[in-house]
């Protein structure tokens, strides 16, 4: 065999030896299911409740909501250009808090891009210095022995390196190191545990900085950090095929789907995946409208990395809103649930009479309707989150646990989570 025949050879056996991320095609009906359950939130027009992450996912999907899309754009445009320039810059950390959030404005950029569009102009350059500058604050309250963390999170941080490299805009190399050395030595952490989410974002970043060759210096090192992100992401995968748990699978495909990797388990982590997620959809879950956004795009095999070279002119099939039959006239069954408050004094345990298929967010206002219970939420893009029960505050590294008894944490927020009759709900003040 001549030098040319081992050679082919031998790229042979690597090419044998990178295993893929291949997602098979869904049924079309399903993805447009999924589709139409946004766009009820499209009719959501205040800064609110506007969410850049239903329009990213729509234009990176196989299906586009026609004209309200193009609206849905507009809104966004104005809304958000409106709350940067009341964006004050400041020397200190509350622009940290401010609405919208930096992730907030991290999406908005990905949404631009999802419509071709580049930053420029004053307004471009207010917003990426705004991103920069978020970035240096993050930087320094990490520290420069890696002991402090984000105000906010590295899920942010790094959504936030990839909004700016998808638009060409280049971060230092010591903002990336933070996020580098998070990957490396298990910084990564959320709420006292490995999070799926952070650490996809991260490779996510990573990926795009490497084939955008941004920070063309730390090129060897990020390369390592894609791998490893990806071998993170596959050690959380569970029994049932999730990588974590079922909402945060699609953005842990969209990393999976990137880049190969040596080795054969990739290709049967993705197919598990992949059945597990049309399980859970087949049992009803994905009615949020940011985890169906994220998981649009995977079952088009698309990722946020595409945003780099959009697809702009790439044909969708339009959507058309879901037919409703509307039901006969019946009495509304009622269901008990018991919601018990352990953290604060006197501890708070009633049993609350709600109709059948209530959200635990109607759960808690007919608590507080009833007297002796209160509560208060924060909007997030993924739906509002608890703040304050009883009057206890959040504190630092701290929040408010949604647990099905006896020990079961919940993995959809108080708007999405829809008890059943006889369940008890705690809610569990945890520092992590």
């Amino acid at each position: 065999m001549g030098r040319l025949g081992a050679l082919l050879l031998l790229l042979g056996a690597l090419g044998a030896l990178a295993d893929i991320c291949n997602i098979p095609e869904v049924d079309s009906s399903l993805v447009q299911s999924l589709g139409q359950r946004l766009l009820p939130w499209m009719d959501q027009l205040s800064l609110e409740h506007l969410n850049p992450s239903i329009y990213v996912g729509l234009r990176l999907s196989s299906v586009e909501a026609s004209t309200k899309e193009a609206f849905y754009l507009h809104s966004l445009k104005v809304d958000y250009q409106q709350s940067l320039l009341r964006h004050a810059p400041s020397d200190d950390n509350s622009d940290l808090q401010a609405k919208p959030s930096m992730g907030q404005l991290a999406l908005y950029m990905l949404a631009l891009k999802a419509n071709c569009e580049f930053i420029g102009g004053h307004k471009g350059d207010r917003l990426v210095s705004l991103l920069k500058r978020f970035l240096e604050d993050e930087k320094r309250a990490i520290g420069h022995d890696h002991k402090g963390q984000p105000h906010t999170s590295y899920y942010q941080y790094g959504l936030s390196i990839l909004a700016l490299c998808v638009h060409q805009k280049r971060v230092h190399d010591s903002v990336v190191g933070k996020l580098l050395y998070a990957v490396e030595h298990d910084h990564h952490l959320h709420q006292g545990h490995l999070s799926v989410d952070t650490v996809a974002v991260a490779g996510l970043a990573f990926t795009c900085l490497e084939r955008s060759n941004l920070n063309s210096n730390m090129r060897h090192r990020i390369t390592l950090a894609i791998r490893t992100a990806q071998e993170k992401v596959l050690k959380a995968q569970t029994p049932e095929g999730y990588f974590g748990n079922v909402y945060s699978t699609p953005l842990a495909l969209q990393l999976l789907m990137t880049s190969p990797m040596p080795g054969a388990e990739l290709g049967t982590a993705c197919l598990n995946a992949r059945a597990a997620l049309l399980s859970s959809l087949q049992d009803g879950a994905f009615q949020n409208a940011l985890m169906i956004s994220q998981l649009l795009p995977v079952l088009n095999h698309k990722s946020y990395v595409d945003l780099i070279s959009p697809d702009c002119l790439a044909p969708r099939v339009t959507l058309e809103p879901a037919t409703v039959t509307p039901s006969p006239m019946q009495v509304p069954e009622f269901i008990h649930v018991m919601l018990k408050v352990p953290s604060v004094w006197p501890p708070y345990r009633h049993s609350i009479s709600v109709p059948a298929g209530s959200s635990l967010e109607e759960v808690l206002m007919k608590a507080q309707e009833l007297g002796g219970f209160m509560y208060g939420t924060q909007a997030s893009l993924s739906g509002p989150y608890l703040t304050s029960v009883m009057g206890k505050e959040v504190g630092e590294r701290e929040f408010w646990q949604l647990v099905r008894a006896p020990d079961t944490p919940l993995q959809q927020g108080i708007a999405d989570y829809r008890p059943k009759d006889g369940e008890t709900i705690e809610l569990r003040l945890v520092t992590w």
